[in-house]
């Protein structure tokens, strides 16, 4: 057998040197890649660009984060990786290289030839990896050995999860900077008007347009399990997420059992979804989604300075509350449409409102239980109609004769004189309660 002739021996240290040159070079520039801030793509489109081969960079859930093919364009490149990577026995291939931390040459089954998978670590977990498919290799371009294509990758993986972990850091650090910003227009902690301008502007409040604060709170399933406090928190980040959905523009803050939302009202009245609608959506929603978490929302006072934004706040804050400890599961209610219960509803007891309700009307919804009369309702209508028996006939259908009846047979029932202005502010009073406990058809 003949023996290598010195001149083949040279050129091979020759080569292996370039070679090596070569791979100091790569390992020098991505490293440069990280200390200039670079993403993902960049590394992928130096990698793409040395090796002449195609680079994409994967998630977990075969997401193509980045994709780069040498001389080809970046849409190019992404529809080359969707069309020769994306296929059922990826994530197998994937979870392999996972599983051993380090980069591995596996076959490609989608075009019977292999690929190299590097595992792209943050801490001990593996959000994504960079994935090199083989393609021939471009003149000019010197050929590197499979370890050196190993290497490479390696590293390349490497710079991937230094930058996605600073990427993380960055956002974690912008979100926690826009939490604050929320929570201290929520508690009106700003120091001055224009401070308080500064941070809502910061978060894309539009002082042009009127504002609503909404409480939604959220009841975690029965059992106080774990499972229950997670599916809570779902609810929460599905009901965020169904409110910028609806509303681009809206500001949002999920807590541990609440989502507060400063919603913008339609720019034309008429046009859009109102809070309300929004609110009524986002139960019916919840409901659909998670039976068996409860969910009220209350709605504050409309406003178009920032500075008022906590006062809303406090004002949905307080009727949500309010609602929720009445049993009103499930209920969507404007601060604004609550007149006189919004009084009713500071009541820390609301045994203490049904006992007042019940000493002025208790035998009349005995007597209406009994024998199925109207009396409720004619003296809602008939106070909302300020007394008037000819407009509570036509709106309740029947003759005025009916009303003035269904009126004197109340003052049998309970002894009240309703033209004494005591009296029916007391019946006025009792009627509003029923309603704001929803214990009656009023």
């Amino acid at each position: 057998m003949a023996e290598p002739s010195a001149t083949s021996g040279v050129t091979e240290i020759n080569q292996e040197n370039r070679t090596l040159r070569d791979l100091v070079e790569i390992y020098r520039h991505l490293s440069g890649l990280a200390l200039q801030d670079a993403d993902i793509g960049t590394v992928a489109e130096l990698i793409a660009r040395r090796t002449a081969v195609t680079v994409a960079v994967i998630s977990q859930k075969m997401g193509i984060l980045a994709a780069a093919s040498p001389g080809e364009s970046y849409e190019h490149s992404v529809q080359y990786v969707h069309d020769h990577l994306i296929h059922p026995r990826l994530a197998h291939l994937l979870a392999m290289a996972g599983k051993t931390r380090r980069a591995l040459r596996l076959p490609d089954p989608a075009r019977n030839a292999a690929m190299i998978v590097a595992p792209i670590l943050i801490g001990d977990t593996v959000p994504a990896y960079l994935v090199s498919l083989f393609v021939p290799p471009v003149e000019d371009v010197p050929e590197q050995s499979e370890d050196t294509h190993l290497l490479i990758a390696e590293h390349a993986a490497t710079i991937c999860g230094v930058i996605l972990a600073r990427e993380r850091v960055i956002t974690s650090a912008g979100s926690q900077v826009r939490d604050d910003l929320i929570e201290g227009l929520l508690s009106g902690s700003g120091r001055d008007h224009d401070e308080v301008v500064r941070w809502a502007h910061h978060l894309g409040f539009d002082s042009e347009r009127n504002h609503r604060v909404l409480s939604v709170l959220i009841e975690a399933p029965p059992g106080g399990s774990e499972r229950s406090k997670l599916v809570a928190e779902h609810a929460a980040a599905a009901t965020a997420r169904l409110f910028v959905a609806q509303s681009p523009d809206a500001i949002t803050a999920v807590r541990a059992r609440e989502v507060i939302v400063v919603l913008s009202e339609p720019a034309t009245p008429g046009t859009g979804i109102r809070a309300e609608q929004l609110g009524a959506l986002c139960v019916q929603r919840l409901g659909a989604l998670f039976p068996d978490v409860g969910v009220s929302i209350g709605i504050g006072g409309g406003f178009r300075e920032p500075a008022h934004i906590a006062r809303s706040y406090e004002e949905a804050r307080r009727t949500n509350e309010a609602i929720r400890r009445l049993g009103r599961r499930g209920a969507v209610v404007a601060f604004d449409s609550l007149g006189i219960s919004h009084l009713l509803l500071q009541v820390p007891d609301p045994e203490a409102l049904r006992e007042f309700a019940n000493d002025i009307l208790g035998e009349v919804l005995r007597h209406e239980q009994e024998h199925q009369s109207k009396y409720v309702a004619t003296l809602k209508c008939y106070f909302q109609e300020n007394n008037s028996l000819r407009r509570a006939a036509e709106r309740l259908h029947v003759h005025p004769n009916t009303i003035t009846y269904r009126v004197r047979r109340v003052e049998e029932i309970t002894g009240l004189d309703l033209e004494n202005y005591r009296d029916r502010l007391a019946v006025q009073v009792a009627l509003e309660i029923l309603e704001t406990l929803g214990e009656a058809e009023v």
